[in-house]
């Protein structure tokens, strides 16, 4: 795999270039301080709401979407789904011929939902964390990892362009790994969608089993997460590898957990995430997404109902904390 880092970045950097940054959400805001603070000329597009509000308040020249896509860099940090409703009639008529325009996802690109225009330069330019993370590196000199790729090169200067946004990010500093739009896609929504929500569940899950037991549900919660632990567990991955990690456990937990996780039905496991994989790259799931967003998201609201409610999980949490405090 290709991987690019600072000495990889194009003398000039961002000169000449008029960046607008498309929708001022947790990774717009980061992405437009970042480019801003590393000299590059920044304005926002977004519609008027609080959003706006809080760019402005940032010191950030705020427009129409269809203006600020006049400018000769065009990044979109909008959401995935909302990307198609906006994207023909407000970002890819005001292209200008020579322009660069650079997705923070591969979504759109991936599942054919739009198609810029031929006279510019199309680009992929994926973070690897979220928004405030970015931000956070950023300050500190850190840097932050991201998947890029040149989807279209009609300027001829298209990667040149594609490493100089890099660089004002900060990602150069840690590193740049190159990937299509496609690949980017099935490589964020399978993890997604397979660790993330087994991971989930399995907490759960162990949630309820444990309580039922006559375990404590405040130490249920400490021990899963909230002692910080899993986080030290997840960074010792990063640092010492998935497999070697393990020799930082004692011998009763590697037993266990060796044990464990031998017993499991892992075939299984591997049918339900190839499935979900395949109905990923098929691009199933994006149009049920998309008719999710049409329909106005009606199973979203109400997992958020349910998420911003009452449980017993987040009872125990709540108590846990004025335990902690």
């Amino acid at each position: 795999m290709k991987v690019y880092r600072a000495a990889d970045a194009p003398s000039g950097g961002l000169a000449g270039e008029s960046v607008a940054v498309l929708g001022y959400g947790n990774l717009g805001r980061s992405a437009a301080l970042n480019l801003r603070d590393s000299g590059a000329k920044v304005r926002i597009g977004n519609r008027e709401d609080e959003y706006a509000v809080l760019a402005r308040a940032d010191g950030f020249e705020v427009v129409p979407l269809a203006e600020a896509a006049t400018d000769t860099m065009v990044y979109v940090l909008l959401p995935d789904e909302v990307i198609p409703a906006v994207f023909e009639d407000e970002v890819a008529r005001a292209l200008r011929a020579g322009a660069a325009v650079a997705f923070g996802s591969g979504y759109c690109l991936a599942f054919d939902l739009i198609r810029p225009p031929a006279h510019v330069d199309v680009l992929l330019l994926a973070p690897r964390l979220a928004g405030r993370q970015a931000r956070t590196r950023y300050q500190a000199g850190e840097g932050f990892w991201a998947c890029i790729g040149v989807e279209a090169d009609h300027s001829g200067q298209a990667l040149r362009r594609l490493l100089a946004l890099a660089e004002g990010l900060g990602v150069l500093r840690a590193g740049a790994m190159e990937m299509t739009a496609k690949s980017e896609a099935a490589l964020d929504l399978f993890v997604e969608q397979t660790v993330g929500a087994l991971l989930g569940t399995a907490m759960l899950i162990a949630f309820d089993a444990g309580t039922e037991a006559g375990i404590p549900a405040e130490a249920l919660a400490m021990e899963m997460y909230m002692s910080g632990e899993m986080e030290g567990v997840f960074r010792s991955f990063r640092e010492a590898g998935f497999l070697r990690a393990s020799e930082e456990h004692g011998p009763t937990a590697l037993f266990g957990g060796i044990t464990r996780t031998v017993e499991m039905d892992r075939e299984a496991i591997a049918t339900s995430f190839r499935t979900i994989l395949h109905d990923i790259t098929s691009g199933a799931f994006a149009r049920r997404f998309q008719d999710e967003a049409q329909n106005g998201y009606p199973m979203l609201t109400v997992a958020k109902e349910m998420t911003r409610g009452s449980s017993p999980i987040t009872d125990a949490e709540d108590r846990l904390r004025r335990l902690m405090e």
